[in-house]
This record gives structure tokens, C-alpha cells and sequence, in this order.
């Protein structure tokens, strides 16, 4: 699967068509709308990725580095470490305006992320 780019807008789209439901991520049908205790914004999102490089979440980039087993100089080069690791392993980049969230590609699927593949 092909990295996947868009906007915020996009993005907000995306979010706004999910829900938390029993501890997981559900997309909703067309036209329904989330409970207000489930709706999902980027930080409930963020939750489910492997890992995430955001502005507005702390996505511990060095805590990830560390349970991978892995090091780096600095974070730039921990962030690309992270993707090294994950990306060969069923997982997508995610890009939405300078923010980055490595995603499993079933995830991605199952919840119709625009660009993701179809569930084969």
C-alpha cells in the first residue's frame, strides 16, 4: 500500500465518519452519526496507530524508539527509524499536513481510509 496524503480537511472528514465503540474503532454507515461519547477526533485516532509524529500529540517518539529496540541522534532520525521499522510490516504513512501516523493497513481498511486499498 502506497503512503497516503490529506489535508486537514480531509482528515477531519475521515474522523468524523468513525466512532469508539467497546474499546475500537468502527466506521459509521452513511448518515449516521456518532454518539457524542464516541465521536473521534486526531488524538482518539492516535490511540490506534503504531506510532504518530504530530504537532498537537505527543507521540513519544523517543518511548517508541526505545520498545523498539532501536537508536538514534536525533529525532529526525528516530522518526525515520520508526518507519523503517514499521512500514515493511503491514503498515501505511499516513500524512495530513505535516503530521505523520504509521497505520495498520487492515485498520486503514477496515475503516475506508481515503487512498487505503480495499480489503482484498
Amino acid at each position: 500500500m502506497d503512503d497516503i496524503t490529506l489535508t486537514r480537511d480531509q482528515f477531519e472528514t475521515f474522523l468524523s465518519g468513525l466512532a469508539q465503540r467497546d474499546d475500537r474503532l468502527v466506521k459509521l454507515a452513511p448518515g449516521e452519526r456518532a454518539a457524542p461519547d464516541e465521536t473521534v477526533d486526531a488524538y482518539a485516532f492516535s490511540a490506534y496507530v503504531e506510532a504518530l509524529r504530530a504537532d498537537d500529540i505527543d507521540g513519544d517518539v523517543w518511548g517508541t524508539l526505545e520498545d523498539l529496540e532501536l537508536e538514534a541522534p536525533d529525532e529526525d532520525a528516530a522518526w525515520d527509524a520508526i518507519k523503517a521499522f514499521y512500514l515493511p510490516r503491514a503498515c501505511v504513512l499516513l500524512r495530513v499536513d505535516g503530521d505523520e501516523f504509521v497505520v495498520g493497513e487492515e485498520l486503514a481498511r477496515r475503516l475506508g481510509l481515503p487512498g487505503a486499498s480495499p480489503t482484498p
